[in-house]
């Protein structure tokens, strides 16, 4: 009995924590989201949302810039982790991998500023392979780059544990039944490491949906997402109402990413289908 009591009170911190930073923000932005600018109760700001054409069409851009940085993120972190987990020092690479996620986003995204200006080491290099110089900067591949970047972090760590916890004797017996690579591939390492490839969806398509600095930095405004509408509303506009809305929205859609991309981690003694 003493036992289960002191398992209780390690729980407190914890549960704190949660009350605090976690449920107590969300329903004060819930609540927010039912008064306008004139702290006036009303349900206008939900239509509002879901009846304006502009808002809707940030939603769309939010979710399609958010599955691209996705996709590319994936497709560089899945080769990335497979071979990083067969080389012969990986925990030097995982700490290298690691580290930019040390600094602060905004100094990276200054940083690329930098690099993608007309004087910058982009230009610079374009100019003497006789390309010349180039918009680089405020468009929207310079803000999928960057974003791609910044996340990848993010993608390689749960799919290079996963990785790593895939029994070598699948991928053995795979082979030694006649399977080609690319058949132990799809039929026995992709599915025994989808739970990391979804936990890494879910680290990088949830931030991704939320982006405004870098839209703002880096994409030079040619890309409005809901997050800019949020920053709008709550800095600039003080329509604190609507700007709590589209945040309500927000969490609603990372909700279901986390329902659809949720799955139990297998363990080492489970069968590939």
């Amino acid at each position: 009995m003493p036992h289960r009591h002191t398992n209780w009170l390690y729980g407190i911190p914890y549960w704190l924590w949660i009350g605090l930073f976690v449920i107590a923000p969300v329903a004060l932005i819930i609540y927010q989201s039912f008064f306008n600018i004139d702290s006036h109760f009303t349900l206008n700001n939900y239509a509002t949302y879901f009846h304006s054409g502009t808002y809707l069409q940030m939603t769309v851009n939010s979710v399609w810039y958010a599955l691209l940085v996705t996709f590319f993120t994936l497709l560089i972190s899945y080769p990335a982790a497979y071979i990083m987990s067969h080389l012969k020092h990986r925990d030097l690479w995982l700490l290298l991998i690691i580290l930019p996620t040390w600094i602060n986003i905004l100094l990276k995204a200054y940083a690329f500023i930098g690099i993608f200006s007309q004087a910058g080491i982009a230009n610079q290099f374009l100019t003497l392979i006789g390309i010349g110089p180039r918009q680089l900067l405020f468009t929207k591949s310079s803000f999928l780059f960057v974003a791609t970047y910044i996340q990848i972090p993010f993608m390689i760590l749960p799919i290079y544990n996963a990785i790593l916890d895939l029994s070598p004797s699948y991928v053995n017996a795979s082979r030694d039944l006649g399977a080609t690579n690319w058949q132990t591939f799809w039929r026995v390492i992709w599915p025994l490491t989808l739970p990391g490839v979804k936990s890494g969806i879910q680290a990088v398509f949830i931030p991704s949906l939320s982006l405004f600095m870098l839209t703002r930095l880096i994409g030079g405004n040619k890309i409005i997402t809901l997050g800019t509408a949020i920053e709008e509303h709550f800095l600039t506009t003080m329509n604190w109402g609507m700007g709590s809305t589209i945040g309500v929205v927000l969490i609603i859609a990372m909700v279901i990413i986390m329902i659809f991309t949720n799955s139990d981690k297998p363990t080492k003694g489970d069968r590939p289908s």
